[in-house]
């Protein structure tokens, strides 16, 4: 990589590029340029960026260049070109959620994790689309329109989060944040082919990442490999006193040891979910498993009849939290405001037109499940049946350090093929729902193609603060998933792989 202008820098990963940047031989700009380019080729077909930043961007790529040439250390990420979704608040920037309710909004601040990645050297290049108010599982609830799937641009690519992973699994960005509610960051790592991590609830800070369900939302990465997306997450991670629910001490070192093997590790492969999830990808859970088992880990297939609680569990307790979340969108203080002849018809008429249909069904379910008569009969419920997901994850953890499963009940579907029908669109969460509720590490890694040529991923799930152990095992999983089953992919390569 001798020359500082060098073309594919992209291809290279997180720590490669960093790597270059940092020693002189590659610019912070040239790689900007090169992400920049690329995203003018392919998003228009693509859809990933609900907005650019290009200026900020190479006014910062050029400030780290300047760092390099000063003898200065520009810090983890330097140069590193990074995307952004579209739900984490950056100052002066349109933060929209995808929504019409918050078209052209600037935030006056930024996320704590949007500080992060700028003080670790990344550049963030724009901002990307996602389920509305990051409510589904295609990007297809998105005012700004759908994204689609690098692999096939006539399937989705798997939501909320699928311009955040779409535009890693293009090879636009080297490296993306999502945020993941019940799903959002894994479910779309698995469809789109490239790794996405879920945190441990807290390890991340949540200020400046705009409400969808408190007590189960946290920010995450995405990239190509497991060792570029726990970089990124390094540099996210740790205490932060504006985020009353971030974890107190400070956060684990989470790339030592992705390369110390996975010998003796007791690994428990959740049997529940290979009956509810299609061939191909209850074939990949059990294929990770077996070559696990073969390099030194103590496989045992575990039933936790408990995850399958979590769906419905979670289908009421995230709308409740939402339609309180939601109810500072009244257009009174910030984004739309339709006009009408007193408060509660201008309240009424905003909320109609700037809210879509799902997250209008959502807010209308947590209403009522939080209603006067209904609260016991269905929250109260959905709470209890929160702690017995819990209570059963805990146990399973006494014997087993980490858990596997599938990640998705399928490959990517095709475009419309499930929004008429929210309930089998619901059903994209059955795996990935219980890790929120619980608050655990979690992380999806490709690991196979369907009979269509589509990615599958597998998921590796730990106790809470285990990540260090959660991505050990995943980067051996990695290590031994055929290359062919993860992204970059090239949009024009689409076409070969139909």
């Amino acid at each position: 990589m001798s020359d500082r202008g060098a073309k594919h820098i992209l291809d290279a990963g997180v720590l490669a590029i960093a790597g270059a940047v940092r020693s002189g031989q590659a610019t912070a700009v040239s790689v900007v340029e090169e992400a920049l380019e690329r995203v003018a080729a392919a998003d228009g077909r693509l859809h990933c960026f609900n907005c650019l930043t290009a200026e900020s961007a190479l006014e910062a790529a050029e400030k780290i260049d300047e760092s390099v040439r000063r003898g200065l250390d520009p810090g983890p990420l330097a140069g590193v070109p990074v995307a952004l979704k579209d739900n984490l608040c950056t100052r002066g920037v349109p933060t929209t959620c995808s929504s019409k309710i918050l078209d052209g909004w600037r935030p006056p601040y930024d996320a704590t994790v949007v500080v992060r990645l700028r003080e670790a050297g990344a550049v963030s290049v724009g901002k990307t689309n996602l389920d509305e108010f990051a409510m589904g599982s295609s990007t297809e609830n998105s005012a700004t329109g759908p994204t689609h799937n690098p692999w096939n641009l006539a399937r989705v690519p798997g939501g909320s989060s699928g311009g955040s992973a779409a535009a890693v699994a293009a090879g636009l960005v080297a490296a993306s944040l999502g945020s993941d509610t019940g799903g959002s960051i894994r479910q779309p790592a698995s469809l789109c082919g490239v790794v996405g991590i879920k945190p441990t609830y807290g390890l991340v800070s949540r200020y400046g990442l705009i409400a969808f369900a408190s007590s189960l939302d946290q920010v995450g990465t995405f990239a190509p490999t497991v060792g570029d997306a726990a970089a990124a997450l390094q540099a996210i991670a740790g205490h932060d006193p504006a985020d009353s629910t971030s974890i107190a001490r400070p956060a684990p070192e989470l790339m030592h040891g992705l390369d110390h093997g996975v010998g003796g590790l007791r690994v428990g492969l959740i049997s529940d979910f290979l009956a509810e999830v299609s061939e191909p990808c209850a074939a990949a859970a059990a294929d990770a498993a077996e070559a696990l088992s073969l390099a030194g880990a103590a496989v045992e297939e575990v039933s936790i009849p408990e995850m399958l609680l979590g769906l419905p569990a979670y289908y009421i307790i995230a709308p409740a939290e939402a339609s309180s979340n939601l109810a500072r969108y009244d257009g009174v203080r910030y984004g739309l405001r339709v006009d009408g002849p007193d408060v509660e018809t201008m309240n009424a008429r905003t909320r109609a037109q700037g809210f879509g249909p799902e997250v209008r069904r959502r807010i209308m379910v947590g209403t009522y499940a939080l209603s006067s008569g209904y609260y016991d009969a269905y929250y109260a419920q959905a709470q209890k049946a929160r702690t017995l997901v819990i209570a059963a994850f805990a146990r399973a953890y006494e014997r087993f350090d980490v858990l596997l499963a599938p990640t998705t009940p399928s490959a990517a579907f095709a475009l419309g093929s499930k929004t008429s029908d929210p309930l089998e669109m619901y059903l994209s969460d059955l795996c990935t729902i219980p890790s929120n509720l619980s608050g655990h590490p979690a992380v999806s890694v490709p690991f196979a193609l369907d009979p269509d040529g589509l990615p599958v991923g597998v998921q590796v799930l730990a106790p809470a603060l285990a990540e260090d152990v959660m991505l050990r095992a995943a980067a051996f999983i990695e290590a031994v998933a055929p290359a062919s089953a993860r992204g970059p992919v090239r949009p024009g390569q689409v076409a070969q792989r139909d």
